[in-house]
């Protein structure tokens, strides 16, 4: 089996050291390519892509038109079996790809997965871990119904068959924070995807990432998308901007109490 990693690139130099350990550590009973699309970084990312003299990894820098573009255009030219993005500041943890490997190998009917995700910080440390414990509370009982009233997938635990990810279709360019839940939507309309009860990834939350500014916008965009989806559910539609609000509210309070 081949695994292949996107890795979308734009001046993410400052934590692409941890990233690239996480991806090219792992070992196991897969074949690895990483897949690097740089959008034309001026801040040595390209120096230490030159120097990384590894063949398992291809690169290309070249102006596009931003992340979900770049996401597209990597998973276009990946050769594996099964692939993933994981951005310039989250990272793997160790084995992951040896499970995610393993996962697949024993199900073959199975056409996508997410695993556990801690959330750290800018020093590697655990944070917001009530958010984490409540995510994998609903992964845990999994229903799609679920998934249209809020999203509860971290996306550097995801990986999927390239076949599948040619089926549904590639990212919307046109979504800026919620391409990757426009894509579970997707996914999970089709086939459930399968719960790996171990930690496969880490989302790194800090200030300089997109996420990390956590805006009103980004939850908006949320439930625009997920309208795209709720055909006559109108209870999903409810609860969703329910949960709108209930998110960005306690993440202001997380923010007054410094956690």
């Amino acid at each position: 089996m081949k695994i292949s990693i996107v890795t979308p690139s734009y001046n993410g130099r400052r934590f692409l050291d941890a990233t690239a350990g996480s991806i090219l550590s792992q070992s196991g009973d897969f074949e690895l390519e990483w897949v690097v699309v740089d959008g034309g970084s001026t801040d040595g990312t390209i120096e230490f892509l030159r120097e990384l003299k590894d063949a398992r990894v291809r690169w290309t820098s070249e102006p596009d038109r931003g992340q979900s573009h770049a996401i597209n255009k990597g998973m276009d030219a990946a050769t594996g079996d099964v692939v993933a993005w994981l951005n310039t500041d989250d990272v793997y943890a160790p084995e992951a790809l040896a499970e995610v490997a393993r996962t697949f190998s024993q199900m073959p009917a199975a056409r996508w997965l997410v695993g556990r995700c801690e959330v750290i910080d800018e020093s590697d440390q655990p944070i917001r871990s009530a958010v984490v414990r409540y995510k994998e509370r609903f992964l845990r009982r999994y229903s799609y119904r679920a998934l249209l009233r809020e999203n509860f997938i971290s996306q550097p635990a995801v990986f999927w068959r390239r076949d599948f990810g040619r089926e549904v279709g590639p990212l919307d360019e046109s979504l800026h924070w919620t391409m990757d839940y426009d894509l579970w939507l997707r996914m999970g309309s089709r086939a459930a995807p399968v719960f790996v009860d171990k930690l496969l990834a880490r989302f790194r939350l800090h200030p300089q990432s997109k996420t990390g500014k956590v805006e009103r916008r980004q939850f908006d965009e949320q439930y625009a998308v997920a309208c795209r989806y709720f055909g006559e559910d109108r209870m999903s539609r409810i609860v969703h901007r329910f949960n709108v609000e209930k998110i960005v509210w306690a993440y202001r309070v997380m923010r007054v109490l410094g956690i």
